[in-house]
C-alpha cells in the first residue's frame, strides 16, 4: 500500500463523534472487501487502495432506519436521498452505506422476582432474534436481578451458538429485585471489547430498578455518549408497580433505537424478530462536521430522506452529540469508545 495519506476533517446527547481510526477504518473495510453489493447499493465511491487514513480523522457515524408512516421498512434509497442537518446547518455525506454487516449484540434481561412467570416466553423471544440476525453477528448475554452476571463463561465473552446462548439466558433464577442500571452499563462496557463496529443491546424489562449502583442520570450519559443503538421491550402488568415505559422510551430515542410495550406476552417474539430485522436494514451515513469549534456544546442532528413514490419518510437515528473540547492526539490515534 502506497504512502499516501488521506486526513479527513471532518443523537441524544451522543459522541458518536469518532475521533480516530478504528471505526472509520471498519466502514473502509466492509467497502474494499465488498466491491460490487458496495456498488449496488451506496452512490458514494470506495476508497482506492492506494490510500490509507492518517490522524486527524472528526466524523460523525449515524445509524439511520426509515421507515413509512406505517413503519414498513424501506430499503433501496441511494445517498442522495438523505440530508443531514447539524444544529440546522446542511452537511456534507462522507460515506453511505445500506449493506446487512455483522454486528456486536448484546442481551440483557430482567430476572427480577416480577419476570418469574414471563421467563420461558421472555427466553424464546430472545432466541428469535439470533435466529433472525445476521449468522455473523457476535452475541452475549447480561443477567440481572440485584445482581448483575453475564451468562457466558469468562472465557467466551461473544457467541454466534443459539444452543450457548440457550444456557446462558437460562443459567439465573428469577428472583430478587432489579438493577436495571448497573445491567446496561455492563452491557454498554461489554459492547466496547466487540469487535463489530456496529453495537446493539436489546433490554427486556418493566424499565423499573430498585438496586442499582448507578443512577439513571448516569445511564442516559452513557448511553448518549456510546455508539450503541439501544432497542427496550417493556414487559409488565398494570399491577406492577416497579413498571417504568419512561424510561425504557428515553434509552430507545436517545440511541436511535425504538421502545416496545407489548399488550401481551405473545407479541414479544415477533417484537423480537422486527428488531433483527430492523438493524439488518440500516443505513450508516458519516459526515465531517462543517462546525470544526471544540467547544464541548450539544449539537442537534436532523436527518432527512425522501424517496419518489414512496411518500412521507420517517428517519429515526440519534438526534445529537456534544462536541470535543481537546484536539485529536497526533501521531498516536486514539478512539472515543461507549
Amino acid at each position: 500500500m502506497a504512502a499516501r495519506s488521506l486526513s479527513v476533517q471532518s443523537r441524544s446527547g451522543a459522541r458518536e463523534l469518532i475521533y480516530v481510526l478504528p471505526f472509520f477504518l471498519s466502514l473502509l473495510l466492509i467497502t474494499l472487501a465488498s466491491p460490487a453489493r458496495a456498488q449496488e447499493s451506496s452512490s458514494s465511491p470506495a476508497y482506492p487502495d492506494d490510500y490509507t487514513i492518517s490522524i486527524n480523522v472528526n466524523v460523525v457515524v449515524l445509524r439511520a432506519t426509515v421507515q413509512t408512516r406505517d413503519n414498513g421498512l424501506v430499503s433501496g434509497l441511494s445517498q442522495d436521498a438523505f440530508q443531514i442537518y447539524e444544529d440546522g446547518v446542511l452537511q456534507q455525506i462522507k460515506y453511505f452505506s445500506h449493506d446487512d454487516v455483522p454486528v456486536t449484540a448484546g442481551l440483557v434481561v430482567d430476572n427480577s422476582g416480577s419476570m418469574r412467570p414471563k421467563r420461558a416466553d421472555v427466553i424464546a423471544a430472545a432466541l428469535a432474534f439470533v435466529r433472525s440476525s445476521n449468522p455473523q453477528d457476535e452475541v452475549f448475554v447480561v443477567n440481572f436481578n440485584e445482581r448483575v452476571l453475564f451468562g457466558l463463561p469468562d472465557r467466551m465473552p461473544f457467541t454466534d451458538s443459539i444452543d450457548r446462548l440457550e444456557v446462558a439466558l437460562s443459567r439465573v433464577a428469577a428472583d430478587g429485585q432489579t438493577a436495571l442500571y448497573d445491567a446496561i452499563a455492563a452491557g454498554l462496557d461489554r459492547l466496547k471489547q466487540g469487535s463489530n463496529a456496529k453495537k446493539v443491546l436489546i433490554v427486556i424489562s418493566d424499565g423499573g430498578d430498585t438496586a442499582s449502583k448507578h443512577s439513571l442520570a448516569q445511564i442516559m450519559s452513557m448511553a448518549g455518549q456510546s455508539n450503541a443503538i439501544i432497542y427496550t421491550i417493556g414487559i409488565f402488568d398494570a399491577q406492577d408497580e416497579d413498571r417504568n415505559p419512561r424510561v425504557l422510551k428515553q434509552l430507545a430515542s436517545k440511541t436511535g433505537g425504538e421502545a416496545f410495550l407489548p399488550d401481551s406476552l405473545k407479541d414479544v417474539t415477533p417484537i423480537c424478530e422486527q428488531i433483527a430485522h430492523d438493524i439488518r436494514n440500516q443505513y450508516t451515513l458519516a459526515y465531517a462536521p462543517s462546525d470544526k469549534s471544540r467547544d464541548g456544546a450539544y449539537r442537534t442532528i436532523r436527518v432527512k430522506a425522501s424517496g419518489s413514490g414512496r411518500g412521507h419518510l420517517l428517519v429515526r437515528t440519534r438526534t445529537g452529540y456534544f462536541a470535543p473540547t481537546t484536539a485529536p492526539s497526533s501521531p498516536k490515534t486514539k478512539a472515543i469508545q461507549p
